[in-house]
């Protein structure tokens, strides 16, 4: 019950909700409550009458007058039982809304370690999965669980003004009942756990087969990740089975002990009417009473099954919410700026322990102006590794300058790509500093810090929707005019006005529509509108063919222009003209300097010169290994 509990708190701005929902289910539990008096009532009034000890006409009357209230009392309740589903309805969606959301929020603060080591597929399993139960449970519990508990007591109370036996008795039910529930409850929650996590993987697995479905299909796979994506599921009726079997046969004992205490209290009502110590009326009023009792007795397997499942999901759920963030950006605080209704702002919004607050960081143009001297990056004995893995990068230092570009050559594996990563805080370093236009990146927020950096990655990396959207991701109010300039100056206007629709034309998942080229002309584009000092480009051509990499280098070319400019690239053409080159070797810097200073070395750059001027057949073969292999 504790994860119900922390699921009531984190929800606690729902609580009008719940007090409506409250009011709702008294008044419908005493409506229910009254009805059985009405009817033991008219039943008394009825054998009176055909005893012959009450006139009928008299009778007749009464008995009107109760079916009247009888039907004042059933439309009251409905129209109430009516209203309160109503706001159970919207408050269950409400907690949809603020349990999402806040799951969303807190992904996009994690580090980026942790999307390294789960499955996309997982991460989104998880959240329909888990937070699924958990409405469920909401939902049942707002119709019916207030209710329920109102009327046991209520039922209490009038069964032991007519017999303390009958209260005993019913009062013994319920507790037992709990407890012979409460014995299933750990073995059950624990087979959930596995069920869900064969769930979860098999969902990550859909997930990243239907995005690498050209791959399945190229190397005929079909059936061998049909197989993989079945054998989960096998699993998880394998483990249905046994966690059914413990499930019905507990729920046998509980229903054969009820049987027993109902038949006793059966008997005392038939035993008392049948000595005259009840009337018929109070037989008939007794056992509605006991119904009423009865029924939600039987339904608690449903409602404890729904908490179960709810508890057994806001687990995996509340795992992820207790991951702390590397450093969170500001986003519940711009959230109403950005186009979030106000009111999902205000519910979500809240001071609990898993929003940590942060100190308030200047903006990016305050960093610029106060960072002395011309120095715009710098790594100062930076040394990284993944998780518990060795090191990839040991004591790196260098400096570059704004305005600058460096180019970083290296082997495969040799840490090119981990120094951006590092540079834009998806990753933290084991010891060393890294510092932007004067301040360490540590003490930075994540979005100042990456305000500064624009990227072209080697996988253009576009979203489903038009080319307009995609070249303004960093910037939606861009206007056209700064959309189109953008374009222009990527050498990606051409091709997009060739598009029937322009601008506006739908590229497909992943840019799927369109040529690598295009791709990377667009992410040049998106990169040239964000408009921020430091570029990283990331083997932005290292996929393209030599056409569209003229083309994409042309772009390339406006991107840098008074720009700080980091390159990594295995092809040399495209670091010819670079001011500096760094080359890594073994996680370590080997040489720092000048294309034509390194090419008298014999370094790595110089090597690969070498083999690339030397232009033999044997040589343009070495090269090409070379740079499939590093």
């Amino acid at each position: 019950m504790k994860q119900l509990g922390r699921i009531m708190a984190f929800t606690k701005k729902l609580t009008p909700y719940y007090v409506i929902i409250l009011v709702t289910s008294i008044f419908v539990t005493a409506a229910n409550i009254v009805v059985p008096f009405i009817i033991g009532q008219a039943t008394d009034t009825a054998v009176a009458a055909a005893n012959g000890n009450t006139p009928v006409g008299q009778a007749v009357t009464t008995a009107l007058w109760l079916a009247a209230a009888f039907l004042a009392i059933d439309v009251l309740s409905t129209v109430t039982s009516s209203i309160g589903g109503y706001f159970g309805d919207v408050m269950s969606q409400k907690m949809r809304a603020i349990l999402s959301v806040r799951y969303y929020e807190k992904l996009l603060t994690l580090p980026q370690g942790y999307f390294d080591s789960e499955l996309t597929g997982t991460i989104t399993s998880r959240l329909n999965r888990s937070i699924a139960e958990v409405i469920n449970f909401a939902k049942s519990f707002a119709n019916s669980f207030f209710t329920t508990l109102m009327t046991v007591v209520a039922v209490l109370i009038v069964s032991a003004i007519y017999s303390p036996w009958l209260a005993l008795l019913l009062a013994i039910v319920f507790p037992v009942y709990l407890w012979l529930t409460a014995l299933t409850s750990k073995r059950w929650q624990r087979l959930e756990g596995e069920k869900n996590e064969e769930i979860d993987l098999a969902g990550g697995r859909f997930t990243e087969v239907v995005g690498q479905i050209r791959v399945v299909k190229s190397f005929v796979q079909e059936l061998r990740e049909l197989k993989i994506f079945s054998h989960r599921y096998v699993k998880t009726v394998d483990v249905t089975r046994d966690q059914s079997r413990h499930w019905h046969w507990m729920d046998f004992i509980r229903r054969a002990f009820m049987s027993l205490i109902f038949f006793a209290i059966y008997a005392i009502i038939f035993v008392n009417t049948a000595r005259g110590n009840f009337s018929v009326g109070d037989m008939v009023l007794l056992i509605q009473l006991i119904a009423l009792a009865r029924q939600p007795i039987q339904s608690m397997s449903y409602i404890v099954d729904t908490a179960q499942h709810a508890i057994a999901g806001s687990k995996d759920y509340f795992d992820v919410m207790a991951l702390v963030p590397s450093r969170r950006p500001a986003l519940a605080d711009s959230m109403s700026s950005e186009g979030v209704p106000d009111e999902l702002v205000d519910l979500i919004s809240d001071d609990d322990e898993s929003q940590p607050s942060h100190p308030t960081s200047p903006s990016s143009v305050e960093i610029r102006e106060e960072a002395a001297g011309d120095v715009a990056v710098s790594f100062e004995h930076v040394t990284f590794g993944y998780d518990d893995d060795p090191d990839v990068l040991s004591d790196v230092s260098f400096t570059i300058s704004r305005g600058e570009r460096v180019a970083f050559v290296g082997e495969s594996g040799g840490g090119k790509t981990t120094l951006t990563s590092l540079l834009m805080g998806l990753y933290a370093p084991r010891s060393g500093e890294i510092r932007v236009f004067g301040r360490d990146v540590s003490n930075m927020h994540v979005g100042d810090l990456r305000e500064e950096i624009g990227v072209v990655f080697q996988d253009a990396a576009l979203f489903s929707g038009t080319i307009r959207e995609n070249i303004s991701y960093a910037r939606p109010q861009a206007t056209e005019e700064e959309i189109v300039a953008a374009a222009k100056r990527a050498n990606a206007r051409k091709f997009i006005e060739g598009f029937h629709s322009g601008y506006d034309t739908l590229i497909g998942e992943r840019g799927l529509k369109l040529s690598g080229g295009q791709k990377q002309r667009i992410s040049v584009a998106r990169a040239i509108l964000k408009d921020a000092q430091i570029l990283v480009l990331d083997e932005a051509t290292s996929a393209l063919d030599t056409r569209s990499e003229r083309q994409v280098q042309a772009g390339l070319e406006s991107l840098m222009e008074d720009r700080t400019s980091l390159i990594i690239a295995h092809r040399l053409s495209t670091i010819a003209t670079v001011d500096r080159i760094i080359t890594l070797k073994d996680g370590r810097i080997d040489e720092v300097g000048t294309p034509a200073e390194l090419a008298q070395t014999d370094g790595i750059y110089a090597t690969l010169l070498a083999l690339q001027n030397e232009g033999t057949k044997k040589a343009k073969k070495s090269l090409k290994r070379y740079e499939i292999e590093h």
